[in-house]
């Protein structure tokens, strides 16, 4: 796998480009946006960085290059507003999805679909829904980023390099979403008996506001500067370098589930196996009775949301 193509140059799609140029991950990258000057402009500011890096061809292009892509990343939608949630966007979105998606398929129906728009989850339903695509080939950047947050915030609680904290937020990429605390550990040792080896204070009020910090982290950051972007196309390019190297990496990517945890016929993030085939597996790790719950709750949520969808 090689070429990847990228449908909107905004502050996520030309950033996840420059980041994946910088990896060496790929070796082509085309920009896809309606504003097309955007995306010239976009390919030629990384393109000059190319001579300090790996080789890799970036340039600006349209709908027909995404021909030969092994990979669809789409970022383009309507942007999050400060004091607007992920599912205020859905309609927007939604629409643009159903104009976009048949386009995109006309021309690549043989190349996995990352889906990293908001709010991602029901993107993710609607593009699997709307392509026919086997499942698998489908997926959203779902809670990889929350994920990468709650081990930040744990990391720097407990004075430890993050890389060696193990933990999920899974469920909605939203206000639904929930930390799998009884599957968190670190080196090995669950995190409740962690506590006493460092000393530090987590109990349950800090747990919730780890989780607090998790889930609002993006309307702080819109609020003070527009947009997220830097941390969001890092986890597009752990979950594209997965997809490239056939990593079987376990990431909580999100794709439609049926029976795990009891829930179907939506898309949420879970502990997946991500390999050349996309979403490979689904891991039903398991949770406790309260976790469960909580993942069944924000399945609901989204299940509503869906329900008021013309798909």
């Amino acid at each position: 796998m090689s070429k990847v193509a990228i449908v909107g140059s905004g502050f996520v799609g030309a950033t996840s480009a420059f980041t994946l140029a910088a990896s060496g991950t790929v070796t082509e990258i085309v920009l896809i946006d309606i504003n097309r000057n955007k995306a010239i402009g976009d390919a030629l500011d990384i393109s000059h960085g190319v001579p300090l890096m790996r080789p890799v061809d970036v340039y600006a292009g349209d709908y027909s290059d995404v021909k030969g892509s092994d990979i669809v990343i789409i970022t383009a939608g309507a942007n999050q507003k400060p004091g607007e949630t992920r599912l205020d966007l859905v309609k927007k979105n939604t629409a643009i999805f159903k104009e976009m998606i048949p386009k995109l398929l006309s021309v690549n129906d043989k190349a996995l679909y990352l889906i990293v728009t908001n709010p991602v989850d029901v993107l993710t339903y609607v593009t699997h829904k709307i392509s026919g695509l086997p499942w698998g080939r489908v997926l959203g950047s779902g809670t990889v980023l929350d994920s990468s947050r709650f081990r930040f915030l744990l990391s720097r609680h407990c004075g430890i390099d993050p890389r060696n904290i193990h933990g999920y937020i899974i469920g909605e990429h939203g206000d639904s979403e929930l930390a799998a605390w009884s599957l968190t550990n670190v080196a090995g040792v669950p995190f409740t008996e962690y506590c006493t080896i460092c000393k530090s204070k987590c109990d349950a009020n800090f747990r919730r506001k780890v989780v607090d910090e998790v889930r609002n982290a993006a309307y702080k950051i819109i609020e003070n500067k527009g947009a997220t972007y830097y941390a969001v196309a890092m986890a597009v390019r752990r979950i594209v370098e997965a997809i490239t190297r056939d990593e079987k990496s376990i990431l909580t990517v999100s794709s439609p589930l049926s029976n795990i945890y009891g829930v179907s016929d939506v898309a949420l993030s879970v502990p997946s196996i991500v390999g050349k085939n996309g979403v490979e597996s689904i891991l039903e790790l398991p949770l406790d009775d309260d976790e469960i719950k909580a993942f069944q709750k924000s399945a609901e949520i989204m299940a509503n949301v869906i329900k008021e969808l013309d798909i």
